[in-house]
């Protein structure tokens, strides 16, 4: 039999992968399977060279989505599949996830074609504590800002910001900030093919010294033992997307990889976002979780295309 080809897809910013997916490559050659770093828009790329496409560090798509989701479906086997890319980059998913009872973090949404004013804006935002103004299309923290509804000086801040990305065309997302976030930290629950696998925590990023950020702000993470109840709460943020992804089902095959972002708060854990498109997996934070996500691309090598997994374009 020839050997199985698969692509790593990055960017052009990162040609040789992100430095934690960069290990795939020897662990999936150990197993068989070529591997290589692939940029998603090369126009010289042939996809149908290989026998699985991978989304890694496609990290330049929230500029481009509509152009990303095209690509997505003109790919062979895409891994996660197309119409998850479509669903999970904009996070209009959440408002979803919530209208059928998921815990997700407090969202009001701002819609370009509505026409804001200033006082519009301001009367949308929290009357008392801190809360986050970001892009509903948007990669890490690129466009977050952190704001105090109680100084003068961080509305009017507040206000500008969202006006640029209401102005640009861009949906806004204004999220009440937990403060958990600053005193327990942000967990990523990582799962193979629906098995937990491992855990990090992350430090909190969005300081109101900082207010709005150009650039993505460098994560801090750390190992973190999850707790029965905080996996089974990313388990059943998993099963609400598998059943509700258009042309997806409760019987489709688990995602090969999933990233599950939440924060422990008043007894329960309040989901902050899905990643099921390109997470940073943190490979080498969870001890055999890079064998553990090479097994689980390897497994879909073997298995083909799912069935239950209906692109509906």
């Amino acid at each position: 039999m020839p050997t199985p080809r698969l692509a790593l897809v990055t960017c052009s910013e990162l040609p040789d992968l992100d430095d934690e997916d960069a290990p795939l490559i020897p662990a999936l050659a150990e197993r068989g399977v070529t591997a290589e770093a692939v940029i998603w828009d090369d126009p010289a790329v042939d996809w149908s060279r290989y026998d699985l496409t991978v989304i890694r560090s496609a990290w330049d798509y929230a500029s481009r989505r509509e152009e990303f989701v095209a690509w997505a479906g003109s790919v062979p086997r895409l891994v996660n599949p197309p119409n998850v890319v479509r669903w999970n980059s904009d996070k209009h998913y959440l408002q979803a996830l919530e209208d059928h009872g998921l815990p997700v973090v407090q969202t009001t949404w701002l819609e370009p074609e509505r026409g804001y004013d200033k006082r519009a804006l301001h009367n949308r935002f929290p009357a008392r504590e801190d809360f986050v103004i970001k892009p509903a299309i948007s990669s890490g923290s690129l466009d977050a800002g952190r704001y105090t509804a109680t100084d003068a000086d961080s509305r009017r801040f507040a206000i500008e910001h969202a006006k640029r990305l209401l102005g640009e065309g861009r949906s806004v997302m204004v999220q009440r900030y937990l403060p958990e976030v600053d005193s327990h930290g942000e967990i990523a629950l990582v799962f193979f093919h629906g098995t937990y696998s491992h855990a990090t925590r992350k430090a909190a990023m969005l300081t109101t010294e900082e207010v709005e950020a150009e650039r993505p702000r460098e994560e801090v993470m750390e190992a973190y033992h999850a707790t029965p109840e905080e996996i089974a709460a990313g388990q059943q943020a998993l099963a609400f997307a598998r059943a509700r992804i258009p042309g997806r089902s409760i019987s489709s095959r688990p995602l090969a990889y999933a990233r599950v972002d939440l924060v422990p708060t008043n007894g329960k854990s309040v989901v902050m976002e899905l990643e099921l498109i390109e997470p940073s997996l943190f490979a080498s934070l969870g001890r055999g979780a890079l064998d553990r996500f090479a097994d689980s691309l390897v497994a879909e090598l073997r298995m083909g295309p799912d069935s239950n997994n209906i692109d509906l374009a």
